[in-house]
Parts: structure tokens; sequence; C-alpha cells
């Protein structure tokens, strides 16, 4: 799944092909709004939270989420597509650009004054201007005995970290992901982290992986083989989640 620094460049480029621009065609391929047409509408800005993007005209929001194989390209009008029309869910165009989503996981149009009932029960953005750092670091302790690798895939507790940087991130504070949140020496060291590794790989793209997707290779510290294990929910009192894989050097971050 797309993770925020990915979302967070994608808004980047439909900025630049959209935002200050009139529409001259809005198709949204999806049953539900099938009807909506925004022609004539000037799209004013275009943002991310999380791994959510808004879309936002001066009378409404447009929210999409990737899910696991959504994508947004930007074309020059009369450019060939470069994925499959089937897959097209939403075509925002104006005189120079056509954006068009493809395998989008979510899609909607919201009033902009009903835009915050999407994004209100999740924690900061990593990557918004007004990141919290406190914020962040009180709702991970609001359940100390919960495993780290879970914790910062919670987008309640802080929004933009997928399965990639949880892992990238426990590896840098020689945290084993199943170490409890309550149990890390340094909480705050880590939340730092996190701000820095997805600002990094937002702002200075490509982030190269260190222990995700790295069976058996040698870790960039110890040369220690990098093993992997799934990782699921095991507290009663959260949504439970599919078990995902998470990545780590068990001699740098040895088990709890």
């Amino acid at each position: 799944m797309p993770e925020g620094d990915t979302v967070f460049r994608t808004a980047a480029r439909l900025r630049t092909g959209l935002a200050g621009k009139t529409l001259t065609r809005s198709d949204f391929r999806v049953p539900r709004y099938a009807t909506v047409d925004l022609v004539g509408d000037v799209i004013e800005e275009v943002a991310s939270y999380g791994k959510h993007l808004f879309i936002r005209t001066d009378r409404v929001s447009i929210h999409t989420h990737l899910k696991m194989e959504g994508v947004w390209r930007v074309f020059h009008r009369g450019q060939r597509w470069t994925k499959p029309a089937a897959t097209a869910r939403l075509v925002l165009a104006n005189d120079e650009f056509e954006a068009v989503g493809f395998s989008l996981g979510k899609v909607q149009v919201l009033p902009r004054d009903d835009e915050h009932t999407v994004i209100d029960h999740l924690g900061p953005d990593l990557l918004g201007p007004d990141w919290d750092a406190a914020e962040a670091l009180r709702r991970l302790t609001e359940y100390p005995r919960r495993a780290v690798g879970l914790a910062l895939l919670d987008q309640r507790n802080l929004a933009g970290i997928g399965n990639i940087y949880r892992s990238e991130i426990c590896f840098l504070r020689k945290v084993h992901p199943v170490t409890p949140v309550g149990d890390i020496p340094d909480l705050v060291a880590l939340v730092d982290e996190a701000h820095r590794v997805l600002g990094k790989a937002a702002h200075q793209p490509p982030w190269r992986a260190m222990v995700y997707g790295r069976t058996r290779r040698s870790c960039p510290r110890c040369g220690t083989p990098i093993a992997s294990q799934l990782l699921g929910e095991d507290d009663a009192d959260r949504v439970s989640q599919r078990e995902r894989g998470i990545y780590f050097c068990p001699r740098c971050q040895p088990r709890p």
C-alpha cells in the first residue's frame, strides 16, 4: 500500500497540473457520483493528510485513497494514458492537463465543511505543516503493552506510516517491532525518527530500504542476515488488522 510519502508527492504532481485551473471535464466513474459535474469549477488546492488525498474547489472536496493498487497520473491533453482506461475511476481535466485516478480504493465528494469527518479520527500527519509530536506520543502511550510495530501502523496514532517505514524506523532505533510501546526507553526519539524518515522519503526520494523486503540479506550495520515474521494485532481492545510482514536484524534489534 502506498505510504504517506507517496501520497504527499502525488498531491504535489496533481497540484502542478490542476491547481488554479478551471475544469473542462470531470468524469466520476463511480456509481454514487456518476452524475457529479464540476465543469467550470476552479481547483483551489490539492493536499494530503497521511494516506488521504484531497482535491478542493470552492464548493467541494474530492477525497481519494489509493488503498493497495491506486495511482494518480497526470497527462498532457491528448497524451495516451499509460494504464488501461477500464481501471480509471476519476478523470479531471483542464485546457492543458488531464489527471486520471486509476484503481483508486476510495472516491468521495464532500462539501468543503465536511472534509474534517474523513480525518478527525487520525493522529497527527507526519508530513503536515502542523505536525504535533507531543500528540503522537500521547496517542502511542495510551496502549503501553501494544507492540510498537502495530502501534506505528495504526493511523489513529500518527498518520502516514505503512509497512515499509515501520520496519525501517524500528531498525534505525534498534528496537524489535514486537517490543511493547511502554518498554521502549526513548519513545520521543522514535517518534522524531518517524518524522525524519518520512520527511526524507517525501522530499528526497527515493528511500533506500535497509531491512524491508531484505530477508536473509546482510544487515547494513552488523552483517547479520535480516529476518522477517508476521505481526498481527493481539490487543482485543483495538480493531484487528491483517497480519503483515515485519523485517528486522536479530542482532541489532534483539527480541524483548
